[in-house]
C-alpha cells in the first residue's frame, strides 16, 4: 500500500549488534509498500537508517553482515580517548552507499550523536555521512570520539535512543519508531565490550523516554534471547525484525488510509 506523498517518519533505535533486526523491518516495509518520508537513527539505527535513506539494496546488506565481526567495524589507532577507532564502519558506509552527504540522500535523514564535551545532543542532518554514522556509533569507552566541526561526539542513545524529536521537527506524521534496547539480552560480560555495552544499555532503559503521544505505531522486536555483542545472529535478527513489523502493518496501513483521507477532504 503506496502511500503517495508519504510524511511517514521512523525512527530507528540503538541496540549494538541487534542492528540487524532493523534490516528486516525494513525489508517488511519494502515488502509491502510502506513508504518512509523521513527517517531517524542512532548508533545501529543511524547505520541502518543510513543504508534505507540511500535506497542501499537491502539483500546486498544481509550478504554483507554475515561476515562482519567486531574488528571489521573497526581501525586499530590507540589514543587516550579510547582504543580503537569507528573507521571500519565509516569505510563501510562508503563501500554499501558511497562516499556522500546526508543532505543528498533520496529520503531526508537525520542522525543523533552526543556532544561528549557539554553532554548536547547533536542532531546530524547535513555533511559527509560516514563521518556522521561513526559519530553515532560510537560506543564511549571502546571507540575515540568522532571530531566534527568543533565537537567531540561519541554514541547518540546516551541523549536519544529512539529518535523521535528530529521527526517531530521535520513534520513528519504518523510517527513509527522501532525500540530494539528495551529487549536485549542482559549476561555476565566476558569482554571489555560486554561490560560497557551492558553499562550503557542499563542507562538507557533507566532513562528511556518514549512519549506514547509522540509515537503512533511503536515496534519491539522480540529479541530477548540475543546479546547486544554478538554479530553471529544476523539471519535470527532479520527474521525477528521483519516478524514484528509484520505484527504491526495493519495499523500502519489504517494510519496511511486514514491520513489520505483528511488529506483528500
Amino acid at each position: 500500500m503506496a502511500s503517495g506523498s508519504s510524511k511517514i517518519g521512523l525512527a530507528l533505535s540503538g541496540g549494538a549488534a541487534l542492528g540487524m533486526a532493523h534490516v528486516g523491518v525494513l525489508q517488511a516495509f519494502k515488502d509491502n509498500e510502506i513508504e518512509i518520508g523521513y527517517i531517524s537513527g542512532t548508533s545501529a539505527g543511524a547505520f541502518a537508517a543510513a543504508l534505507y535513506a540511500f535506497r542501499t539494496d537491502l539483500e546486498k546488506v544481509r550478504e554483507y553482515a554475515k561476515e562482519l565481526r567486531w574488528f571489521n567495524l573497526s581501525g586499530l589507532r590507540l589514543s587516550k580517548y579510547g582504543i580503537v577507532t569507528t573507521e571500519g564502519i565509516g569505510k563501510l558506509i562508503e563501500e554499501l552507499i558511497g562516499k556522500k552527504k546526508i543532505e543528498d540522500a533520496s529520503i531526508p535523514l537525520a542522525m543523533i550523536a552526543t556532544d561528549v564535551t557539554s553532554g548536547d545532543k547533536v542532531v546530524l542532518t547535513k555533511g559527509d555521512l560516514a563521518e556522521a554514522v561513526m559519530a553515532s556509533c560510537c560506543i564511549p569507552g571502546i571507540f575515540t570520539p568522532v571530531a566534527i566541526g568543533k565537537r567531540m561526539l561519541v554514541d547518540g542513545g546516551l541523549v536519544e535512543n529512539v529518535p523521535v524529536s528530529p521527526l517531530q521537527d521535520m513534520g513528519a506524521h504518523p510517527i513509527i519508531a522501532v525500540d530494539l534496547s528495551s529487549k536485549i539480552k542482559l549476561e555476565q560480560p566476558k569482554e571489555i565490550i560486554g561490560v560497557i555495552v551492558n553499562s550503557i544499555t542499563i542507562g538507557i532503559r533507566a532513562s528511556r523516554k518514549i512519549n506514547p503521544e509522540h509515537v503512533d505505531v511503536l515496534i519491539e522486536p522480540k529479541l530477548d534471547a540475543y546479546k547486544g555483542t554478538d554479530l553471529k545472529n544476523e539471519a535470527d535478527l532479520f527474521t525477528e525484525g521483519y516478524r514484528a513489523a509484520e505484527e504491526k502493518l495493519d495499523e500502519i496501513q489504517k494510519l496511511v488510509k486514514e491520513k489520505s483521507g483528511n488529506a483528500a477532504k
